[in-house]
């Protein structure tokens, strides 16, 4: 044991004088040593929460163009291939001035909308930061806009009681040293980073990491120690530890994230590995000029669909190059928002099933409630697998009366066509015990 402990002393000391900004081995395994009680009661608000806002935002605004992607490559490590020269893209700061940011604004924004937590981009795979910087000369501070987005929106989003996560790119395709020969001198910017962003701030409830499909040499224990010292409660996705495509394509979750991520798309049922499938409302991460943006309907059949495949939802906007977020997003999320605001306990705090997410039937459930979600409802009757529990009362929440037939065999569920809904006939059933205890079960439509 003693010898053990020397080692161990050994290789802190050693660690704190190659890297200054990482911490000791026993730091990093905090995760590790969590039971699943403890993980659950940590995550159980974000779980609960189940939508969330998506904000990527810089001064790509000013072209209309991907945020990083549309940045010519200068790292042959890197994957981007944009059409803007490095040095015209790397050199837009100069211009960015958005006179009209207002944080209280986008926290409004996000919690007329229904959302529970924001997560902004506080660097992107470009570089550029989002606060007053030391570890990185190339941020907010040197544009003519001066003002730090990071300090105005925490402290709005603390303000307002509303939970906050920060996006990090642990890669950045305009420093050369990024999986170049002086890679570490990088991993330990990137570390200095990580530690501003992560103590100045208050509470930091959530840091969302990103890949690009290429090697992830980020010192991952130590960097995950780092994140867990300075905010303990701290919820963090996976893609810290993805290294190539097909470890995106995976989606594994290492020993010390929390939960997946599927993008751009919705994820399957999956009731045992926390997941969020991040989204765009328009087509691309941050904003275009005349984009097409996803109507009420869309974003709610997306949002069911996930919190009935027993995930989470964020969903992302790309505010203007004046700080503002575009009056169109704004007025499809405040529709949301006010469905959320007459059917959100069918969202709220329920988790996905007992049936398993068709192509128009979507379950959820909390307590002894079982949530049916028929989207598009065309037809007369709907016929679902039969249940292990009695049906002891049902309602139509969006409205109306059902007609609920029970046997050992099935479940039948009808809704005078007069109130069924356009967008979701939601039918209340509640049951004679719990329904998180069914096993889910696949619907054939």
């Amino acid at each position: 044991m003693r010898l053990k402990t020397r080692n161990l002393l050994i290789a802190c000391l050693f660690t704190t004088v190659a890297l200054p900004y990482t911490i000791c081995w026993a730091e990093s395994v905090q995760k590790a040593a969590e039971t699943k009680e403890q993980r659950d009661a940590r995550i159980a608000w974000w779980r609960q929460a189940r939508f969330g806002m998506f904000i990527h935002w810089g001064p790509v605004s000013l072209k209309g163009t991907e945020i990083s992607w549309s940045r010519a490559n200068s790292n042959p490590e890197c994957p981007n291939q944009g059409s803007i020269p490095a040095e015209v893209y790397d050199n837009l700061y100069k211009e960015f001035n958005p006179v009209e940011f207002d944080a209280k604004e986008w926290v409004a924004i996000a919690q007329a909308s229904g959302m529970k937590y924001v997560v902004l981009t506080a660097k992107h795979c470009d570089g550029f930061c989002l606060w007053h910087s030391k570890a990185a000369d190339y941020n907010i501070s040197k544009t003519p806009f001066v003002r730090d987005v990071c300090a105005e929106l925490a402290q709005a989003a603390h303000a307002a009681g509303i939970k906050l996560g920060w996006y990090y790119s642990p890669m950045d395709w305009r420093d050369p040293d990024c999986r170049a020969e002086h890679n570490a001198r990088y991993v330990a910017s990137m570390q200095g980073q990580l530690r501003e962003i992560l103590s100045n701030y208050g509470r930091i409830d959530l840091l969302w990491f990103d890949t690009d499909g290429r090697s992830a040499p980020w010192d991952r224990e130590n960097t995950y120690g780092l994140v867990r010292r300075l905010q303990p409660q701290i919820i963090i996705n996976n893609r810290l530890d993805m290294g190539s495509e097909a470890d995106y394509e995976a989606q594994k979750i290492g020993p010390y994230a929390d939960y997946y991520t599927p993008e751009q798309r919705i994820g399957e049922f999956d009731n045992r590995r926390p997941w969020e499938t991040c989204m765009t409302l328009g087509t691309q991460w941050s904003w275009k000029p005349d984009d097409n943006i996803k109507s009420l309907k869309e974003c709610v059949h997306t949002l069911v669909k996930c919190v009935g495949g027993d995930g989470n939802l964020l969903l992302n906007v790309g505010p203007m190059p004046n700080g503002r977020i575009e009056p169109r997003q704004v007025e499809v999320l405040n529709s949301v928002g006010k469905w959320l605001g007459r059917f959100g306990e069918s969202i709220y705090g329920t988790r996905g099933g007992p049936f398993k997410p068709g192509r128009s039937i979507v379950s959820t459930n909390k307590g002894n409630v079982v949530y049916i979600h028929a989207l598009d409802y065309g037809g007369g009757t709907i016929r679902l697998p039969a249940l292990p529990r009695k049906i002891i009362e049902s309602n139509v929440l969006t409205g109306g009366v059902v007609q609920v037939k029970q046997t050992e065999t099935a479940v039948s569920l009808a809704v005078a066509k007069e109130d069924q809904q356009e967008i979701d006939t939601i039918i209340k059933l509640t049951l004679d015990g719990p329904a998180v205890q069914i096993p889910p079960v696949t619907i054939e439509e």
